[in-house]
C-alpha cells in the first residue's frame, strides 16, 4: 500500500511494572523516532491504565522494516515479564471521509 499505516499498538503493564515499561520505551523511542517513514510514534495512557502506542508510517514496507529492526527487538527484550499480556498490534488504514485536515493522521 502507498498511503500511511497507522498502527494501534495497546500493552497492559503488569502490576507494580508501569515505570519499568515506561523506561524501555524512553530508551528506544530516540531511535525509532529517526527511522526512515516513522511520522508519528506516540505513547498514551487510557483511564484504566493500558498504554497504546500511536504511529503512522509513510508506508506498510516501511513499518514491515521497523518491525523486523533492531529498535523493535529492543523493545521486545526489554518488555519481557512486564505486560500481563501479549501487546495487541492493529493495523488500519484512512478512509479519506470528513474535512481534509482533520479527517486523518
Amino acid at each position: 500500500m502507498t498511503q500511511p499505516c497507522i498502527i494501534l499498538a495497546t500493552l497492559k503493564p503488569a502490576a507494580g511494572k508501569k515505570d519499568a515499561v515506561l523506561a524501555v520505551f524512553n530508551e528506544v523511542m530516540p531511535a525509532v523516532h529517526e527511522e526512515e517513514g516513522c511520522e508519528l510514534y506516540a505513547l498514551y495512557e487510557d483511564v484504566d491504565g493500558a498504554l497504546h502506542m500511536i504511529e503512522k508510517w509513510t508506508t506498510w514496507d516501511l513499518w514491515q522494516i521497523h518491525m523486523a529492526g533492531e529498535p523493535v527487538a529492543a523493545i521486545q527484550a526489554g518488555l519481557e515479564g512486564l505486560l500481563e499480556s501479549d501487546a495487541l498490534i492493529e493495523e488500519m488504514y484512512g478512509l479519506n471521509v470528513g474535512l481534509e485536515g482533520k479527517a486523518a493522521l
